[in-house]
């Protein structure tokens, strides 16, 4: 690991592996009050085996920023594009949307986002869609199906959405959501436009105007249904939570959601712990996808992918996360000096 500290912006970029070797270096520039040297690491190291499982020939690293306070947002974002510029056209370092920015915010640099994220499909942005687009297929191919299966969101933000729609289209039922301000469930199943409009007209509070029981957020992940998707912060399943968890699978829509703890545990009890780097990387494969191919095109590679890599591991009878890690591994070795590979995806302490 190599830490970048931002002299612009309170922050910095987080590089998994040297970056005067393993180049160029590719990862999402997060922005929210309290992230950290630790979490922009874990988050690095999840971007190197996003990559590599999907043989992407780039090392991974990640960028945060902590706003100022006199600061607005706009003079945040050109501040560190600005900073970050020698790095993008010198091939040392691309940066996309994550956390608390959007790909827009990145247009200065001359954004290489392909045109298909300019797409709105059946009403919902591209951006929106494709990484729940990849969420889905990672369930749906472990199940085999998700016709009639129940499915469980943490977050109901941009990717949660695309999420939804996704778990609808393909025969699922989205039977529980959650914010920050908690988690409601409903047990026929919700209608993915009446939580948008909720949404929209009240934020995060929207849960508290469904008309219904608003729970803690942590027992969303104590629910009995077929499919959990997380997508807060690192660390999500302690083992505390996870001994808790009666879900058949996790789906992770957010990066890094285990601890070492929670993950022994969900593993002892036979709770299917998917691999983040593989059910998230539908931007990945967008990015790498040529750029002739429609926004359909691209979809269906996503479904492709990701559910050919989770199918493999169920059907060599190997732990999801162990198998997806043994394929990034395999791509490493053809291209990153032994001394500088890592020893394992990310999992928080």
């Amino acid at each position: 690991m190599q830490v970048h500290h931002l002299r612009s912006v309170n922050g910095e970029i987080v590089y998994d592996m040297d970056p005067d070797v393993v180049t160029p270096a590719a990862g999402g520039t997060r922005m929210v009050d309290d992230v950290t040297v630790d979490e922009l690491a874990l988050l690095a190291r999840a971007m190197t085996y996003k990559l590599a499982v999907f043989e992407g020939r780039m090392g991974g690293a990640k960028a945060g920023i902590r706003p100022r306070l006199l600061d607005s947002r706009q003079e945040t974002i050109d501040r560190y594009c600005e900073e970050i510029r020698p790095l993008v056209e010198a091939g040392r370092f691309f940066t996309g949307a994550d956390l608390g920015t959007t790909t827009a915010d990145f247009a200065a640099l001359g954004d290489d986002a392909p045109s298909v994220f300019d797409a709105v499909i059946d009403g919902i942005g591209f951006e929106e869609l494709v990484t729940g687009r990849g969420v889905v297929a990672a369930a749906a191919a472990w199940l085999g199906t998700l016709e009639g299966r129940t499915v469980a969101v943490e977050g109901f933000g941009k990717v949660g959405h695309g999420v939804a729609r996704e778990v609808i289209r393909q025969g699922g039922r989205l039977v529980a959501v959650s914010t920050l301000r908690g988690a409601v469930a409903r047990a026929g199943g919700f209608d993915v436009d009446e939580l948008v409009q909720a949404r929209a007209e009240h934020g995060e509070s929207f849960v508290h105007h469904l008309g219904l029981d608003v729970h803690p957020p942590r027992e969303l992940h104590e629910l009995r249904v077929d499919v959990l998707v997380p997508g807060a912060r690192v660390g999500v399943y302690d083992a505390a939570l996870a001994a808790r968890v009666q879900a058949t699978v996790i789906a992770p829509a957010a990066n890094v959601p285990y601890t070492v703890g929670g993950l022994a545990e969900l593993r002892a009890r036979r709770v299917a712990a998917l691999p983040d780097f593989v059910c998230n990387g539908g931007a990945v494969l967008a990015y790498q996808s040529p750029r002739a191919l429609t926004p359909a095109e691209v979809l269906g590679r996503v479904d492709r992918e990701i559910g050919e890599r989770i199918q493999a591991a169920r059907q060599a009878k190997m732990d999801p996360i162990r198998h997806a890690a043994l394929l990034a591994e395999t791509f490493l070795a053809t291209w990153v000096p032994e001394d500088l590979r890592p020893d394992g995806p990310a999992v928080a302490p």
